[in-house]
């Protein structure tokens, strides 16, 4: 078989109703070019392998799980990508879709990744701690609502689909999971730089208990900041409000 890699933040999904409900979270047409992150021992990835008129890729930076899902699962040949996801090159030329139990440990920064490749993809259906699930889907106004909330959210539509228990996996993680699926806006925002979008979500989130006036005072003239917008904290401002913002910066 194979070993579980704690560093590796593995714990393997063995709820076949589970991998089945996350596999048909994904909407699948002909011809479209699907990435698996994190494919393990292959709980959902036997399922992935069995989609007829799609092209299909992994990405798994164990070299031992890639072993044993080439001997376990024929048909995966030639379709592995050996290599840390974190670094690797973008997997296809056009749109592809991104689904996984992606390793919790560093989940956040794969969403930040796949943020790095939004315009080539369109939909991501993927499992998460549960307070990371949440974080992700959470409206303003929320205390899950923060970075990757207002990030994610100014280019895609995120649905928070279900929770798994812990006795889905082997070995049982000390926390619950969720899964989400995020698509493409149909509208997308009007986000005229993205590197001041990013920044000023960022230094809003980092004092996120204080008046808006005070983190970012550095990034708007003093007129602009007696504005009635900035007597709030960070979690009040939509995406909208926050995208709204961007186009006043300094």
């Amino acid at each position: 078989m194979y070993t579980l890699k704690k560093s590796l933040g593995q714990h393997f999904l063995k709820d076949e109703k589970i991998c089945q409900d996350i596999v048909a979270a994904m909407p699948v047409h002909d011809n479209m070019q699907l990435l698996e992150v994190g494919p393990g021992g292959g709980a959902i990835t036997k399922y992935l392998l069995q989609i007829p008129g799609i092209t299909f890729k992994a990405v798994e930076l164990d070299t031992e799980k890639v072993e044993y899902l080439q001997k376990t699962y024929p048909a995966i040949q030639g379709k592995i990508i050996n290599e840390d996801f974190l670094t690797a090159k973008v997997p296809y030329e056009g749109e592809f879709s991104v689904i996984g139990n992606f390793p919790y440990n560093i989940s956040t920064q794969i969403m930040f990744r796949i943020l790095e490749w939004k315009e080539q993809v369109p939909v991501v259906v993927g499992m998460f701690q549960k307070e990371v699930a949440q974080r992700i889907a959470s409206g303003h106004g929320n205390k899950d609502y923060g970075i990757l909330s207002v990030l994610f959210q100014a280019y895609y539509d995120v649905e928070y689909l279900f929770d798994v228990e812990e006795n889905a996996f082997n070995p049982p993680p000390k926390v619950k999971s969720g899964v989400i699926r995020c698509k493409k806006l149909k509208v997308p925002y009007d986000i005229a730089n993205e590197k001041k979008l990013f920044t000023l979500v960022k230094a809003a989130f980092n004092q996120r208990r204080k008046q808006l006036r005070n983190p970012l005072k550095g990034y708007f003239d003093k007129e602009m900041l007696q504005d009635e917008i900035f007597t709030k904290r960070a979690e009040q401002l939509s995406v909208a409000d926050f995208v709204a913002l961007s186009h006043k910066m300094l």
